[in-house]
């Protein structure tokens, strides 16, 4: 009994979870990225096969279907950026989950084969899904404004003081003590 109650000490217990997850997490992105790799070879190879072989028309249902697989691949990429993002921040962000929802959601409408305009349950329920998520999306993003802003800003930003410093107000060029030598 002692030993249980050791083995499920809160602290350790929490501990044991938390490495669990994380290399559960990291198998996960590991096996994504495999998929992927995989995934873009064999399209690539596709697409190449059937350019050289000289194979017809690429309008149409071809064009779906090149469409629909590009567009897996990029699902793949964003589950695999969720995986990665939850192992660097220790938690899920549900912004990327809704991205990588409205992009499986927008593929799904993309190759809808011909006919589905029969089928107005289909539609609506798209439709519906589609109002859902960019609601959900809406609100994410503007429940957070300072973050909003914060991702209008550069790529990568450096720590310290930027070397160069801002434009002069009066002619847009540095100030002569500014300037390199």
């Amino acid at each position: 009994m002692a030993l249980l109650r050791r083995l499920f000490n809160h602290r350790r217990y929490l501990h044991l979870v938390e490495r669990s997850e994380q290399l559960i997490a990291m198998v996960l992105g590991l096996l994504m990225l495999l998929v992927t790799v995989v995934a873009v070879g064999e399209l690539v190879i596709g697409l190449l096969g059937d350019l050289l072989a000289g194979r017809g028309n690429w309008l149409g249902d071809p064009l779906i279907s090149v469409l629909g697989d590009l567009l897996n691949v990029l699902i793949a990429l964003e589950v695999l950026q969720n995986v990665t993002s939850y192992l660097r921040r220790r938690a899920v962000q549900i912004e990327l989950v809704l991205i990588t929802a409205i992009t499986a959601l927008a593929r799904k409408v993309i190759v809808l084969p011909s006919g589905m305009e029969n089928k107005p349950q289909l539609l609506i329920g798209l439709g519906i899904a589609v109002l859902a998520f960019a609601a959900a999306y809406w609100l994410v993003r503007s429940s957070e404004p300072l973050k909003g802003k914060a991702r209008t800003g550069p790529a990568r930003s450096f720590p310290g003081r930027d070397p160069l410093p801002p434009p002069d107000a009066d002619d847009g060029r540095r100030s002569e003590a500014h300037r390199p030598d």
